[in-house]
């Protein structure tokens, strides 16, 4: 069976924690965010409403406050106490927060403050956008790729100071660390999740660059994946993003350190087609999660109406499938997706001769108005 039709009919999150029975209401906490997050979150709501009136589902919406450099702006924290106390009361009603981009700190403090060690990454091409892309399609075709990133623990996550010196000038320092608990507990989702596709893992190290660390991570990948049964296969970082472009058809499931994996998801866009493209979902072991695009605020493309809003619209469809368990209607979401990319409509950035221009707005208008035409 393909890894994509495996993928319409298995929740990733089944394998991160267990789930009870599908919840009486459906809640979602809105963090709009900055630079373009307000327009692409729109765009995606538009097609929840969509959505809600095609299948006659209620979604609760909660909209949360400032986050990144808007709050710093304020006054407060990137990811302030407010926003904090609002997460978990989302969470703690059974709920999962759509979160549109935060600059700053925000997305790492998030992510440790609520242990949201497991980032999943979506990475493959689409048929629909036919010649779309940098890349030509028949190397970039049938790639299918989950890449699996650890979240709370590395570069992303150390300590860092700065001093100064007569004779040196500045100096700044940084230091991180993993444990082993860590690394095996994102390797044992890594490879429950491969048993249900290819039966493989790529585990993303840099032996010589960081010797210790990479140790570790290879003692954790040989152990883990031989007691699952699932072959396994160590990369150098820098080989890894080099194969995914050159070789990418032949992986599967990537597993990479915080640093490692957030460089390959952005090597991962342009075999998609374009960085508006990947989404994502960051996970705790206890049900909490968020899912965001993988692009950042994008603040020279605010107001001008151009910014993609495909990575958020498949965020929310991966929201559906993973915290919700709707996989037919997160599956009805990306297909209304696909059917105007297939119809030829295209954002600025995935425009070439022969396709069809259209902003953010008409985007996101589109997508819902498809979604009803091909629900019926």
């Amino acid at each position: 069976m393909s890894s994509e039709l495996l993928s319409r009919n298995l929740a990733w999150t089944d394998f991160i924690f267990e789930k009870s029975a599908k919840p009486e209401q459906f809640v979602i906490g809105v963090l709009e965010g900055e630079g373009v997050g307000p327009e692409v979150i729109r765009a995606a709501l538009n097609v929840l409403s969509a959505l809600e009136s095609q299948r006659n589902i209620r979604f609760h919406r909660h909209y949360g406050g400032l986050i990144g450099r808007q709050a710093l702006a304020q006054g407060s924290k990137p990811l302030s106490q407010a926003v904090v106390e609002w997460c978990q009361d989302i969470f703690g009603q059974g709920g999962a927060v759509l979160c549109g981009p935060g600059g700053h700190r925000f997305v790492y403090d998030l992510r440790r403050q609520f242990d949201l060690f497991c980032k999943i990454v979506p990475l493959k091409h689409y048929r629909e956008l036919g010649n779309s892309g940098r890349l030509k399609p028949e190397y970039a075709s049938d790639v299918d790729v989950l890449l699996i990133r650890e979240n709370v623990s590395g570069i992303y996550q150390g300590q860092w100071s700065e001093s100064s010196s007569v004779e040196d000038g500045r100096t700044a320092e940084h230091t991180f660390s993993y444990n082993e608990k860590t690394v095996r507990r994102l390797l044992k989702v890594a490879t429950a999740i491969a048993r249900q596709r290819r039966n493989q893992i790529t585990v993303v190290i840099k032996d010589s660059g960081v010797p210790s660390i990479s140790a570790l991570w290879r003692y954790c990948s040989e152990s883990e994946a031989e007691m699952a049964g699932v072959k396994c296969s160590l990369m150098n970082f820098d080989h890894a993003a080099y194969s995914l472009i050159q070789h990418g058809q032949e992986l599967d499931v990537i597993v990479a350190p915080n640093l490692a994996g957030d460089v390959i998801a952005d090597v991962g866009a342009v075999l998609m087609g374009s960085r508006g493209l990947p989404c994502s979902g960051n996970f705790s072991a206890m049900g909490a999660a968020v899912y965001q695009t993988n692009h950042g605020t994008a603040y020279d493309l605010i107001g001008k109406n151009l910014a993609n809003p495909a990575a958020q619209i498949l965020s929310l469809s991966m929201m559906l499938k993973e915290s919700f368990g709707l996989l037919e209607e997160a599956q009805l979401v990306e297909d209304a997706l696909r059917e105007v990319w297939r119809q030829g409509w295209r954002t600025f950035d995935l425009m070439e001769p022969g396709y069809r221009q259209i902003g953010t707005v008409e985007m996101g208008d589109l997508v819902a108005q498809t979604l009803l035409e091909i629900a019926k």
